[in-house]
């Protein structure tokens, strides 16, 4: 289902009301609902997300099949993960016994588990019912050949999900070497890439507990305390907010230069950069923001021209991302500031050693990556973080990481960026 303009009407006045504002008028204190720990002046923040509804799923489903129609596919197979719960709503873990969907190019979804896991698996079937068992001295494989037969599919060509993992696709291969297989991505691409108004209100309010959870969690930074002091204050801190802590890096001083940090363990000091790249689920969808501070004193020179440059290539590759134009441009218009400032050139440091920014919704990281060679046309729905990193090795990095959604009117923020360096939040 993709966004009208109307639905960008309602996601806008959401964001007024529950942006920055909701993010930070959490720590009123009078309120009715609080949570305990460092944020016990916290409010929920997600007593009125909705999660995504049955028949979005089948909407979702609906769409698959006409990309499989397009692409000329006869179906499309799914494993444990996230595009199964994308699809269907199942959770389900990975184990060595398969339990797999197959989504046909015509009728009715249909599912393979193992017979002992039967009725707990009904339990989680909101779309469609034909389940398929097998037993322990059984092949699934063979029973999704089976299936096959069923569906009429005696040639043509099966979409294999991408993370449909090697020995269940091939136990199908095995047992149907009359069909060809696929990558499913010209299907599932397409589907989960862009998101829905209601995708974009859960990752929305995963943005608002992961924002204000970091604004309390830095509000108490202390002399002395470990990288991981402040991890577990955020993390916990997002959880008591009514998140799903993913993530939280933290990273002090000279540490700060390595996007993902070092081994060794880090203390902090008065006049440390301190980096907090951060993240949370709200009903399967994900926040990702960092913010970048001095403690404690004021910031040196250095540290002052730094935050400003990265300031201001983030600025650039938001201005940058417009429907129509390939998801590269946003890196070259980050990238262009700080190499125009006389970092880099392209990877090299000091400067920008990764990639501008990456898709998000039920992962973390997803398609859509803003980065030099990728030709994939921004479109209305698309969502992805700007986040270009200045790392200086042997003093300090800096990093600013917000993510956005497209709407007709171009790029909105999920959290708003930082204003500057006194003003952080």
């Amino acid at each position: 289902m993709s966004i009208k303009r109307r639905d960008f009407i309602g996601l806008a006045s959401l964001a007024a009301a529950t942006g920055i504002t909701t993010g930070f008028s959490s720590f009123a204190s009078g309120n009715k609902k609080k949570a305990g720990g460092i944020a016990n002046s916290l409010n929920l923040i997600t007593d009125d997300a909705v999660p995504i509804s049955v028949n979005e799923r089948k909407n979702r489903i609906a769409k698959a099949q006409r990309l499989l129609l397009e692409q000329k596919m006869e179906a499309l197979v799914l494993d444990s993960g996230t595009s199964m719960v994308y699809f269907t709503g199942i959770h389900w873990g990975e184990s060595e016994r398969a339990m797999v969907a197959i989504i046909p190019a015509r009728g009715d979804i249909q599912y393979v588990c193992p017979a002992f896991e039967e009725a707990r698996f009904r339990q989680q079937i909101s779309i469609g019912k034909d389940v398929y068992t097998w037993q322990e001295d059984e092949s699934p494989y063979r029973v999704v050949a089976k299936i096959f037969k069923t569906l009429a599919i005696v040639v043509g060509t099966i979409g294999i999900e991408e993370k449909v993992r090697f020995f269940v696709m091939d136990g199908i291969r095995k047992e149907a070497p009359q069909l060809t297989y696929t990558s499913g991505d010209p299907v599932t691409i397409p589907c989960r890439m862009i998101k829905s108004a209601a995708e974009i209100k859960l990752m929305q309010k995963a943005n608002d507990i992961t924002l204000a959870a970091i604004k309390r969690s830095a509000e108490n930074l202390k002399e002395g305390m470990s990288q991981s002091d402040l991890s577990i204050m955020i993390m916990d801190a997002q959880n008591e907010l009514g998140g799903k802590a993913d993530f939280a890096l933290c990273l002090f001083g000279k540490a700060s230069a390595f996007p993902h940090g070092l081994k060794q363990p880090q203390t902090l000091k008065k006049g440390d950069i301190v980096l907090m790249d951060c993240g949370c689920l709200v009903e399967g969808y994900n926040s990702d923001i960092t913010r970048t501070i001095v403690f404690g004193a004021p910031p040196t020179k250095s540290q002052q021209e730094i935050w400003n440059l990265e300031k201001k290539a983030q600025a650039a590759g938001f201005a940058a991302a417009k429907i129509g134009l390939p998801c590269e441009a946003v890196d070259a218009a980050a990238r262009a500031v700080i190499t125009n400032a006389g970092f880099g050139p392209g990877y090299a440091l000091p400067g920008l050693p990764h990639r501008t920014g990456h898709g998000i919704g039920m992962d973390g990281h997803e398609w859509g990556n803003m980065v030099k060679g990728n030709k994939q046309l921004i479109e209305l729905g698309m969502c992805f973080s700007i986040e270009p990193t200045i790392a200086i090795v042997g003093e300090f990095g800096v990093r600013f990481e917000d993510c956005a959604y497209m709407t007709e009117d171009g790029p909105r923020w999920f959290s708003q960026p930082s204003k500057s360096m006194q003003e952080p939040f």
